[in-house]
């Protein structure tokens, strides 16, 4: 997989940009809130739809505009492949995939691989179970379109649940007829919920058995790294606890158990890393699960994906530096930086580079 070009139109701080990549490393540098991290977003919301960071989506489009563009040339197995993306300050964003307009922004999964690694994503073993969610879903949707069939099907199951149960309220004198209706919903909903939890456990199990090695190997032996899936409630159990929690449920007008309250956890042998983990533990951790997820797209799909590196090179100390680097091999990389340091220049020398300052392209190389 890898990026040929890319063009904004009023895309964050850009009124217009056109960048050409080399299919190696290239290197994006500057000032702080010059616009380097917007040019990483862009690529990859062509490759799922949406922004890595957590923010609305019309906070993208450039001030006092009121749309923007993204247009993108990828190679993939040797074939060209376009992705368009037209954002809209009041409407419902277009996608176009080989200049063919999509339906459903769904429908992008699979066709750019592509994994960012960025300061923010110690937030994985950090913050809260939401987050370490979405990270499963993301990577799962790029590698498994039925399962990103099976998360909107649930989604939108357990969104009709809970409009059912203000439903109730407001008519208590159809409570016969809508609880045969609740339980044909809780079953639907227990049909796929319990296909996302199977492929979870699935692809937490992948995952273990390629970032043991690549953690043990940046830690030079002396850690080992295991990921460990937390479901709210098992497949068995899954029908028989939401009729338990079905009262309760309605009164508070959620869904108790299910996919959507699942968690994980890392842990060096026994210890809790999110808990007992040092910062440096805590950095490498990322590491290897950024480079697990190369991996395993590499394994899944038969394809590298792009590897964006935002900005984290300065969080890194000089050995992590260099076993990062190492491990990028043949992966089309892109990385933001600051500055192009003397450690950068030595390791990546043959490296595109690219000068931006005030949201304009100054210079290449």
């Amino acid at each position: 997989m890898q990026i040929k070009s890319l063009e904004l139109n009023n895309f964050r701080n850009y009124e217009s940009l056109s960048i050409n990549f080399d299919a190696g490393t290239n290197i994006i540098y500057g000032e702080n809130a010059q616009g380097k991290t917007n040019i990483l977003e862009a690529i990859y919301m062509c490759g799922l739809g949406k922004s890595h960071r957590h923010n609305k989506e019309n906070e993208i489009i450039r001030f006092s505009n009121k749309e923007a563009h993204i247009k993108s040339e990828f190679i993939r197995d040797t074939f060209p492949l376009r992705i368009d993306i037209h954002l809209k300050k009041n409407g419902k964003k277009g996608v176009a995939i080989n200049r063919i307009p999509i339906k459903r922004v769904s429908e992008l999964y699979g066709n750019v691989s592509v994994v960012i690694f960025s300061p923010e994503d110690l937030d994985i073993i950090k913050r809260g179970p939401s987050v370490r969610r979405d990270f499963i879903d993301q990577e799962v949707c790029q590698i498994d379109p039925i399962y990103v069939s099976d998360l909107i099907n649930y989604s939108r199951i357990l969104h009709q649940r809970h409009e059912l149960f203000k439903t109730m309220d407001a008519q208590p004198e159809r409570k016969e007829e809508l609880t045969e209706t609740l339980d044909i919903w809780d079953l639907q909903l227990v049909n796929f919920g319990t296909k996302i939890i199977q492929r979870r456990r699935s692809f937490i199990e992948e995952l273990n058995n390629i970032i043991f090695d690549i953690h043990h190997e940046i830690t030079d032996g002396r850690e080992e790294l295991k990921l460990v899936y937390e479901p709210s409630v098992s497949e068995e159990e899954f029908y028989e606890d939401l009729l338990k929690n079905r009262e309760k449920d309605r009164i508070y007008k959620s869904t108790s158990v299910g996919p959507h309250r699942d968690d994980f956890s890392f842990y060096e042998k026994d210890k809790n890393l999110k808990i007992y983990g040092s910062q440096g533990q805590q950095r490498t951790c990322v590491i290897s699960l950024k480079l697990a997820e190369i991996k395993m797209i590499d394994s899944v799909k038969k394809e590298t994906p792009i590897l964006l590196l935002d900005d984290v090179l300065s969080e890194l100390d000089r050995i992590r530096q260099q076993k990062l680097l190492k491990s990028i091999g043949q992966t089309q990389t892109i990385i933001t930086c600051t500055g192009v340091d003397e450690f950068v220049e030595n390791e990546i020398g043959t490296a595109k580079k690219f000068y931006i300052k005030d949201a304009k392209l100054i210079s290449n190389n």
